[in-house]
């Protein structure tokens, strides 16, 4: 499995997708939609991303 996409990760972290691309944006990850696939350490940094953030 190459990873996850946005719609299941913006899911898991309980987040709106629409705020994740955004988080994508500021990362500089290349996600265009909510079906646009996540490596595993593209998830990781948005995830890290979250704990920080809170």
């Amino acid at each position: 499995m190459k990873g996850l996409r946005v719609l299941e990760l913006s899911e898991a972290l309980n987040v709106d997708s629409a705020d994740l691309l955004a988080v994508c944006a500021i990362l500089k990850i290349r996600a265009t939609s909510r079906l646009s696939m996540l490596s595993f350490e593209e998830c990781k940094k948005i995830t890290d991303y979250y704990e920080n953030k809170n």
